[in-house]
């Protein structure tokens, strides 16, 4: 393993070696990490695990992080890069960073406290191979592990022809992560990245701005694995930014980006992201304002206000254990 910042780019003799041994790296992998030396590291088995060998691992430790570096440099693999960020910038930044490092043709992105399956890479490159697209994107389904079980999500892949944001935010029924695409899951060339990168401003649904943003150019579009290939943890304890409360910033998200949706998305984005979080905390202020939003800005369907309804009136526990035994009715 090799621990280098940022500014250290000249290759060491262990990566001159690993170049030479494999000729290519075909996929670079990149992990934003800070603070969790032991989730990543157990992410981080699970991608120099891969079938798919000619890879390279960059994790990125988004500031000054010495416990993360010591856990990290155990791991005795000459593919995995360790690169220590001098101050903290961010998820997007971090992510920035790891694809200017990235050697590889094909970028995969992990999140620190995801796992993948050991095919995950060796299918996605098979299937981007395939792609009638120039620049696909390339994700998989994802196993959910939460307290409740463990679920396959999404339900249901893209139909023909569905705009991007009507399949990951406008729902058909009343189950959770229908149409959803996860970070851990993204399977991308370099090229794109580099024409398209990550928005830095951004801390939280910057992944759902970047898919919506870049699926808006010629040449670019979603493939599935339809297999799961990743692991998604709902663990106690740990914190992840997209569980963040905070109803405020993801209104103030989809009007910045609303023209990257389509109305019907825009109010499905209100009822099913943004009510749960205002109703969580009991800001029923907002009830009427964000139903006017809907309205307003979008196209509500009846699914859309039944839903709206019903994240209101339920409480958040009630929801998820219906949601639970319905989904475990229908895998039976």
């Amino acid at each position: 393993m090799n621990i280098e910042s940022l500014q250290e780019t000249k290759p060491t003799s262990k990566k001159l070696a690993m170049l030479n041994e494999s000729n290519q790296i075909i996929v670079s992998v990149v992990i934003p990490t800070r603070n969790r030396p032991q989730i990543v590291a157990r992410g981080v088995r699970t991608a120099l695990a891969q079938t798919l060998q000619s890879i390279e691992v960059i994790v990125i430790i988004d500031g000054p992080d010495q416990e993360t570096v010591n856990v990290l440099s155990q791991i005795a693999e000459p593919r995995l890069r360790v690169i220590e960020l001098s101050k903290n910038i961010g998820p997007s930044g971090a992510r920035n960073a790891g694809v200017r490092e990235a050697k590889g043709t094909w970028i995969a992105f992990l999140d620190d406290d995801d796992e993948w399956l050991p095919e995950k890479l060796e299918r996605q490159l098979e299937v981007a191979n395939n792609s009638h697209y120039d620049f696909p994107v390339v994700a998989s389904r994802f196993i959910s592990q939460t307290p409740k079980g463990e679920f396959i999500r999404p339900t249901r892949l893209p139909n023909l022809s569905e705009p991007l944001s009507e399949y990951l935010f406008a729902r058909n029924s009343f189950f959770k992560e229908e149409g959803c695409i996860q970070t851990s899951t993204i399977f991308v060339q370099k090229e794109l990245m580099q024409k398209m990168p990550l928005e830095e401003k951004f801390y939280r649904h910057e992944d759902w701005e970047w898919l919506l943003r870049v699926t808006a150019m010629e040449g670019v579009g979603v493939e599935f694995v339809p297999e799961p290939m990743a692991i998604w943890h709902s663990e106690m304890g740990i914190k992840r930014l997209s569980n963040i409360n905070d109803w405020q910033y993801s209104l103030d998200w989809i009007r910045a980006t609303r023209n990257l949706v389509t109305p019907k998305a825009y109010s499905g984005f209100i009822a099913t992201m943004i009510t749960p979080s205002a109703s969580s905390v009991g800001d029923w202020k907002a009830f009427f304002p964000l139903l006017w939003e809907a309205i307003r800005c979008g196209k509500p369907r009846p699914i859309d206000i039944c839903l709206y309804l019903i994240m209101w009136l339920f409480p958040q526990q009630l929801r998820q254990k219906v949601s639970s035994i319905l989904t475990n009715k229908f895998k039976k």
